[in-house]
């Protein structure tokens, strides 16, 4: 038999029994008009996409029997191929309670920040401690990371676009709090005459609870990242100030902090378009808006000179940013 192997460690050409998570099948029509499927497995590390073409010995199975959502046992081989990696499979079945002895957990098919959870919010404690005051601000930030301890360190921070992984939403909430004590610092300094003082707790503080609202917008499952009905009707920047009015009331916070507060919540998006009802109105929430964008856009770009397979110089413009990224004149130029 060939051997228990993982879907993101295999090599091409590489033969083994793996099991995987099936996130797409999608049926479409080739250039003469016969059907066929593209199906997505996946597992915490890789994501695969090809045809079954339905005259093939898995076209029935594949249209009858497969269904998004579902685990499944393969034995298969791995290529990579000009359209990107794919799967040559020998036998599948739906995974069972027997599989469990082989090592087969629901979650070994979620795709996983690459940083240790637990590291991150303690570094983000840590920040929040030596950053932000008033002590009543402190005290609002410190509680409503505490209170959401365990669901930080599996919450993604999206459905696919950024950060889309189990601990995703901690990484970029360290990641955008790490930028934000780095802008703080330089802009008060910079504009040190001005007459109205740029707070660097307050631009922590809205870096590291900036999307607080995704723990209640966001419902991650084994399989699948869903929306929670509160976060299809309402969305995570209003439910996150309704968490910040929950905490400040037990914590004593004056109002125009929890109002300065609010609004790098609800600004820190931007645009209508884009989610926010206010634009940022302080040079607090400006500051909070471009450290999350950066961060997000970056992130996207990352992954998609990771994932693209396009020959050349450039990627497909096939992506969610919607355009071609660069990736150098050369292979492993970047």
């Amino acid at each position: 038999m060939p051997p228990l192997v993982t879907l993101c460690e295999m090599q091409p050409d590489q033969e083994g029994d793996l099991f995987v998570l099936l996130t797409a099948k999608e049926e479409l029509l080739t250039k003469n008009g016969k059907p066929y499927y593209r199906v997505t497995f996946r597992d915490r590390g890789r994501e695969v996409s090809f045809p079954v073409w339905s005259d093939s010995p898995w076209g029935a199975a594949c249209r009858d029997e497969w269904e998004p959502g579902r685990f499944y046992k393969l034995r298969a081989s791995y290529r990579e191929t000009q359209y990107g990696p794919q799967l040559d499979i020998h036998k599948i079945r739906e995974t069972n309670d027997d599989d469990r002895a082989d090592g087969f957990d629901p979650a070994m098919c979620r795709p996983v920040s690459r940083f240790d959870p637990q590291a991150m919010f303690d570094e983000l404690l840590a920040i929040a401690r030596e950053q932000i005051a008033p002590e009543p601000l402190l005290k609002l930030v410190l509680a409503m990371l505490e209170e959401n301890h365990d669901a930080l360190l599996t919450a993604p921070a999206a459905r696919r676009n950024h950060h889309a992984c189990a601990g995703g939403l901690l990484e970029h909430m360290l990641s955008v709090a790490r930028s934000c004590v780095f802008l703080a610092r330089h802009y008060t300094e910079y504009y040190a005459d001005a007459g109205v003082p740029l707070s660097l707790g307050l631009v922590v503080a809205g870096g590291i609870l900036h999307d607080i609202g995704k723990l209640r917008e966001l419902d991650a499952g084994p399989a699948e990242t869903t929306y929670t009905a509160e976060g299809s009707l309402v969305g995570h920047l209003v439910l996150g100030r309704d968490m910040i009015r929950e905490t400040a009331e037990r914590v004593g916070l004056d109002l125009e902090t929890r109002l300065r507060l609010e609004h790098l919540l609800l600004a820190h998006q931007r645009l209508p378009e884009w989610g926010s009802p206010k634009p940022p109105m302080t040079p607090e929430a400006l500051i909070v808006h471009h450290a999350d964008d950066l961060d997000a856009k970056l992130n996207m770009m990352f992954h998609i000179l990771d994932d693209d397979t396009t020959a050349g110089p450039v990627t497909s413009r096939r992506n969610i940013l919607r355009h071609e990224v660069f990736r150098g004149l050369e292979e492993g130029t970047r």
